[in-house]
């Protein structure tokens, strides 16, 4: 990848930082950062402006929020995101690029005990991830049909799992870990959604970022999982919050959990070579 002209979009936020972050310090690319408001990928001319002359593209850019703001905002949450992952794949298929990498997530999976790849395809999205889940679906069938249309075979598709770390969104439509660490900062006690049961599969930030280098540099064109492959209950995500901060933690049994056990299987990861590296409290403190 050195020498290469490589384009990050989405580069401003929490995986996208990291990503630049190492192609900096790995790498002698040079390096293009796609972000609004400079860009808007729902524009055609701006996604074939930033493509042309560019060798590698990671895709990372998306509408990122928990569930609950997919389903309360869904238009305003899916449609953009269909709209320029849809855009992204045309303009870096002619742009003639040596690479492309999509980033798609956990929330394609239906609910089950372990996700596995070839899973995905024989089911529908879990109810909580409805309108997100079919969008990054319909994102991964458009690098697919470029794919099989065109014999593109340049392409990688990655599914992260419950991504966290520094650089991540702690406002209002927060995830898991991002949403009690505000609670935590900002009240006098740690409030929970749930009895804490749900199984969540974690993995930082820089993992994904190295996960993503790594299956371009690999060339793997097959759909792969960036998680951790280990399951952390949610208690145990808001013990380690609230112990960092003193808070007593009051669960809210009234309120919806998700669904109940979220775990990647890493299994083709790392046949291609790919293992997380942090550890999920490690990972924690350092996002604190």
């Amino acid at each position: 990848m050195n020498k290469k002209n490589v384009l990050v979009t989405g580069g401003n936020g929490m995986i996208g930082r990291q990503l630049v972050e190492l192609l900096y310090d790995t790498t002698s690319a040079n390096i293009t950062v796609a972000d609004l408001p400079n860009v808007d990928l729902r524009d055609r001319k701006d996604c074939k402006a930033v493509c042309d002359g560019q060798d590698i593209v990671f895709h990372l850019a998306g509408i990122k929020g928990s569930p609950i703001r997919s389903m309360e905002s869904p238009a305003s949450f899916s449609v953009p995101m269909i709209q320029f992952n849809a855009n992204m794949v045309e303009a870096a298929y002619n742009a003639g690029v040596e690479w492309f990498l999509y980033t798609s997530s956990v929330g394609v999976y239906h609910p089950a005990e372990v996700f596995v790849e070839d899973d995905v395809w024989k089911t529908f999205p879990s109810e909580n991830d409805w309108f997100a889940g079919w969008a990054k679906r319909i994102g991964e069938m458009n690098v697919e049909a470029y794919m099989k249309q065109y014999d593109w075979n340049k392409c990688s598709i990655v599914r992260p799992a419950n991504v966290y770390g520094p650089y991540d969104n702690f406002g209002q439509w927060s995830m898991v870990v991002p949403s009690l660490i505000k609670k935590a900062h900002e009240n006098d006690v740690l409030e929970v959604w749930g009895d804490g049961s749900p199984i969540r599969d974690l993995i930082y930030s820089e993992d994904v970022a190295r996960g993503m280098l790594h299956m371009v540099e690999n060339k793997v064109t097959e759909p792969v999982n960036l998680g951790s492959g280990n399951g952390v209950t949610i208690r145990e995500i808001a013990e380690i919050v609230a112990n960092y901060f003193n808070k007593e933690i009051v669960w809210d049994k009234t309120k919806p959990m998700g669904d109940s056990k979220r775990l990647m299987s890493m299994e083709r990861s790392e046949s291609h070579g790919f293992k997380s590296t942090v550890d999920f409290k490690d990972g924690i403190l350092k996002t604190i």
